[in-house]
C-alpha cells in the first residue's frame, strides 16, 4: 500500500478533492469516531462547526442500541454537543421501523437489551416479555446487552430453538471503549446463541445495512455520492457506504488499525487519522484554510 501520512485515498488528489466538494451530508458513527466512551475527542466540536459553516449537514448514526434516543441526546449534550432527534438514527429505531413494516401485528418482544433500550421499545408500543416459558414472544430481539444475565440468555436460546422470529440489532463483535476491558457486543452474543441453537438471526440490522443511509438521502433529497459515511470500522461503517453507493471514510481513532485496513478486500475511499484530518481535507477541497 502507499505511504500513510494523516490520510490515504483510493482516488488521485484531484479526484478526492472533487468527491469532497460534492458532499452535502456526513453520517457520523459515534463511539470511536466523535468520542470514546465518555471522552469527547478534542477536535469534534471544531469539526462539526466547520462542516456546518460549509453548509454540509450531519447526522449521528450508531450501531450501539444500549441507550434510548433520549439517553443518546442527553449524552451528547453532556459532552457539549447539542443535537436534535432528526440528527440521530440508532439501530433501536431501525429495528422498530423494521418490525412495524414486516411484523405489523407484533406486540410482545423478548428483548436481550439494557433497560434504556427496552424503554425505547416500550415507548414505541411494544411489551417486553418475561423470562417465563409461558410468556411467549412474537419476536426475539438480541442487542448489545450490558445487563445480560445467564437465565435470560438461556431463555432467548429456547425461543430461538422454537422457531420464534429472531432479529439482531447490529453485527458488531465488540464495542469501542477507553477502559481496559473488552465490551462484548451483539455480534458476539448472537454467535453464542448460534452455537447453542444452530440458528442465526433472521436478519441483522444496523450498519452495514444500506437502509441506515437511505433514510438520510430521502429526508434531505440527496444522491448517494453526496453522502459520506464516516466511522472507525470497515465491516460496518465503510461497508455501509459501499452498500449504499456512498463515500466511505475510515478514521483510525477507534477500533481499526491501518494494518487491519490494509488487509480488507474492500478498501475505504478515504482513510484518515481522525475526523480532524477529514475536516481539513474538506476545507481544502473548498479552497479554505
Amino acid at each position: 500500500m502507499s505511504e500513510f501520512n494523516k490520510y490515504r485515498s483510493i482516488y488521485s488528489y484531484d479526484e478526492l478533492m472533487e468527491r469532497l466538494r460534492n458532499l452535502r451530508h456526513i453520517a457520523l458513527d459515534m463511539d470511536g469516531t466523535i468520542y470514546m466512551g465518555m471522552s469527547l475527542f478534542p477536535y469534534t466540536k471544531a469539526f462539526l462547526k466547520s462542516v456546518k459553516d460549509m453548509n454540509i449537514n450531519y447526522s449521528f448514526l450508531t450501531n450501539n442500541p444500549s441507550k434510548s434516543l433520549d439517553d443518546y441526546l442527553k449524552k451528547l449534550a453532556k459532552l457539549g454537543i447539542e443535537a436534535s432527534e432528526e440528527e440521530m438514527y440508532t439501530t433501536v429505531i431501525a429495528t422498530i421501523d423494521y418490525i412495524h413494516k414486516f411484523y405489523p401485528n407484533a406486540k410482545n418482544l423478548f428483548l436481550l437489551g439494557t433497560p434504556s433500550m427496552i424503554s425505547q421499545f416500550e415507548s414505541a408500543g411494544f411489551r417486553s416479555t418475561a423470562d417465563d416459558a409461558d410468556d411467549v414472544p412474537d419476536i426475539i430481539v438480541a442487542a448489545f446487552d450490558m445487563s445480560l444475565v445467564y437465565p435470560r440468555l438461556c431463555r432467548a436460546a429456547w425461543w430461538i430453538s422454537q422457531g420464534v422470529p429472531y432479529i439482531a440489532t447490529n453485527p458488531d463483535r465488540v464495542c469501542p471503549t477507553d477502559q481496559r476491558v473488552v465490551l462484548v457486543d451483539c455480534g458476539s452474543i448472537c454467535a453464542c446463541l448460534t452455537h447453542a441453537t444452530g440458528r442465526k438471526p433472521d436478519i441483522v440490522l444496523g450498519k452495514p445495512d444500506p437502509n441506515m443511509l437511505s433514510g438520510i438521502m430521502t429526508r434531505y433529497g440527496l444522491q448517494p455520492e453526496q453522502v459520506a459515511m464516516v466511522g472507525d470500522r470497515i465491516y460496518t461503517d465503510v461497508e455501509t457506504a459501499h452498500n449504499a453507493g456512498s463515500f466511505g471514510v475510515l478514521v483510525l481513532s477507534g477500533e481499526t488499525t491501518l494494518e487491519i485496513a490494509d488487509q480488507s478486500p474492500k478498501q475505504p475511499h478515504l482513510i484518515c487519522d481522525s475526523i480532524e484530518v477529514l475536516g481539513e481535507l474538506i476545507r481544502e477541497a473548498h479552497g479554505l484554510k
